[in-house]
């Protein structure tokens, strides 16, 4: 049987890769996209290699569409093997004493309460053994922010996202654990994992990578120096949260 996967916002960026790769492996892939006719358009362009690809219109900063979506897939699929947490945005931070409030909120709302909100409620449809990955960022790591060596420790003008990272990490773990406890069968505990460039194999339990996104941009329009980062993790260990599994 093959076996089903859900990734939101899937019609651009890291979303649309996730689901072209997925999809060249022969699985069913689910498209989440708020946008119906963007979500179209991605479908149209990922079915011109992979057959088994669909659209899932689904926002998940509104409740009535993420119920509105599992009816949708319940009804199509039946099941999920997994569920991509990927729809985020990475705007409107700023240094911890100056974030405002109102952007800090929207940041939360995207990136953990809509994950949040999206697992509890595909959770019925999770086969046993199947993954949850939530993408996150390095930028969401507290010891790589604690480490005055590091780059990421001088990025405090990115707090609002930083911290909603964070937050998802640490949603990652404690559902992870929860999981363990509740189902039998292969835990997905998050911890640390090599970064890819060691070539390292993967965990016993790590079907799946928690994937990164991009550092947004900083205030002034310029990204951070990917090549100092790149320097940074050569023969390092990167905290990365691994997906849970149910």
């Amino acid at each position: 049987m093959k076996q089903t996967v859900l990734v939101t916002g899937a019609n651009k960026g890291i979303g649309y890769e996730t689901a072209r790769q997925l999809a060249g492996l022969g699985m069913t892939v689910l498209v989440g996209a708020r946008d119906r006719e963007r979500g179209e358009r991605a479908v149209e362009r990922l079915r011109e290699r992979a057959s088994g690809v669909h659209l899932v219109q689904l926002d998940i900063t509104d409740a009535k569409s993420i119920a509105a979506a599992f009816e949708d897939v319940s009804a199509r699929f039946g099941r999920l093997d997994a569920l991509v947490n990927n729809a985020g945005i990475g705007n409107a931070s700023d240094l911890p004493s100056k974030q405002s409030l109102a952007d800090m909120r929207t940041l939360l709302e995207a990136n953990l309460l809509g994950p949040i909100a999206v697992t509890q409620a595909f959770l019925p449809l999770l086969a046993t053994g199947a993954r949850i990955v939530n993408v996150s960022s390095s930028l969401g790591s507290l010891g790589l922010a604690a480490d005055p060596t590091s780059r990421i420790a001088a990025w405090n003008a990115l707090f609002g996202y930083s911290a909603s990272k964070t937050a998802l990490n640490a949603f990652t773990l404690r559902l992870a654990l929860e999981l363990r406890e509740r189902r039998s069968g292969e835990p997905g505990v998050p911890g640390l994992r090599r970064d890819r460039s060691e070539r390292a194999p993967r965990a016993a339990h790590g079907r799946a990578r928690c994937g990164h996104r991009r550092a947004p941009r900083q205030s002034g329009g310029r990204r951070p120096d990917r090549r100092l980062l790149r320097r940074r993790r050569r023969g390092r260990l990167v905290e990365r949260p691994s997906p849970a599994a149910t």
